[in-house]
């Protein structure tokens, strides 16, 4: 497999993750930053950040340890902006807003959201019906717990469309959707601005859904 490389500088690339292919090595299955680097034919990429299997979208790689270093404080420090869209076709309680709360294990690797905010995950999101039972979310966390975004939207009652973990009668659904579409951030005085369009899933194609994509990447309504 072809994992397509989005962004490429010196110190590190970006590329576009397929859903489905962890982050990790997968039991029997290579993982993904052996994949990369085995097609850059290098000894070793870094992983700097994470994306859930069921994610796509954009993953940033370092290519040097220096740069990997970088980049965990600039995560650590908050200093890299992130966007995600995610669709539903359950009604949120809310359109707009901040989801906060400290996030607690479930049973069967699920997460759940508290009301105590001790040290908790903030999203901020907005949304946007592209038609009836299909709505677009537009995500950006301001932390970066497991299972964040995820959590968050089943908060709201709009659990992530086919995301068999937090929603329900997903069987017929051919993904999670659920993608890393943007990044910000200024990498040794250079601002990096980088945006992947989801392409992966027969409702990220649907004409309704790919209409309100581009409106709100021409005419943003959430800042960072």
């Amino acid at each position: 497999m072809e994992i397509e490389v989005v962004y490429q500088h010196s110190d590190f690339i970006i590329i576009n993750k397929p859903e489905g292919i962890s982050v990790h090595k997968d039991q029997e299955e290579q993982g993904l930053t052996e994949l990369v680097a085995k097609q850059l034919n290098v000894p070793k990429v870094w992983l700097v950040h994470r994306l859930d299997k069921v994610t796509s979208g954009l993953l940033i790689l370092a290519l040097n340890a220096e740069s990997a270093a970088e980049f965990s404080r600039l995560f650590s420090e908050h200093k890299i902006h992130k966007t995600y869209l995610a669709l539903s076709n359950q009604k949120p309680k809310k359109k707009q807003g901040l989801i906060i709360g400290d996030m607690k294990k479930a049973r069967d690797g699920a997460w759940k959201l508290c009301q105590t905010k001790e040290n908790p995950a903030i999203t901020r999101f907005a949304s946007v019906s592209c038609e009836p039972n299909l709505r677009l979310f537009i995500l950006k966390p301001q932390t970066g717990k497991t299972h964040q975004l995820r959590v968050a939207m089943k908060s709201l009652g709009s659990p992530i469309l086919g995301d068999g973990l937090y929603g329900k009668n997903t069987e017929k659904i051919d993904r999670t959707y659920l993608h890393a579409t943007q990044l910000e951030f200024d990498y040794l005085n250079n601002f990096i601005s980088v945006t992947c369009l989801p392409s992966q899933g027969q409702f990220w194609i649907k004409p309704t859904v790919f209409e309100q994509i581009q409106v709100y990447l021409t005419k943003p309504f959430l800042s960072k």
